[in-house]
């Protein structure tokens, strides 16, 4: 049978108003309650405070203690949800099975790689909306000056009022 772990996540959120954050960190931790394999037994949501240079956008935090029923699934959440810190309160050692490692592996790789994937995809997106940006305005937005736009070498060709009454 697995051994249980006891762990301590500290689940942080930034945004506004502050009574949004107290009510989103709270329907986080409702959820990571309703987790299969998973039992809380404490948890405290501090207060938010206003991020240092913002004047609209706070900062809150919780911490949650709870016991998980196998490591799979401590290292389940912790992929899940990503939490800001994690201290595993018991047990004082670990012993793995090179499959339960390989899991460990595997899952790592995987997000890794999804991250890989969504930042080429978002590198892409913001070259194809500069480009656009700057045929329109005929102006470079990743530099201060802007671009020098095409001249043509040849010469306009002025029309003469004689002959017009």
């Amino acid at each position: 049978m697995a051994e249980k772990v006891l762990g301590r996540l500290i689940l942080e959120i930034m945004g506004r108003p502050p009574e949004h954050i107290v009510k989103t960190l709270e329907m986080l931790i409702e959820r990571l309650s309703q987790e299969k394999g998973i039992i809380i037994t404490l948890k405290k949501v501090h207060e938010p405070r206003a991020v240092e240079g913002s004047k609209d956008i706070f900062t809150s935090f919780a911490e949650v203690e709870a016991e998980f029923d196998s490591t799979n699934i401590f290292l389940g959440i912790i992929f899940a949800y990503m939490p800001s810190n994690v201290e595993v309160i018991s047990p004082q050692n670990f012993k793995l099975t090179n499959e339960e490692f390989s899991s460990l592996g595997n899952n790592l790789v995987a997000r890794l790689h999804g991250y890989e994937a969504l930042m080429k995809k978002l590198v892409a997106e913001r070259e194809i909306l500069i480009n656009r940006i700057n045929a329109g305005n005929k102006t470079d937005i990743t530099k201060k000056e802007p671009v020098q736009p095409v001249v043509s070498t040849k010469k306009k060709v002025k029309k003469s009022k004689k002959g017009k009454k």
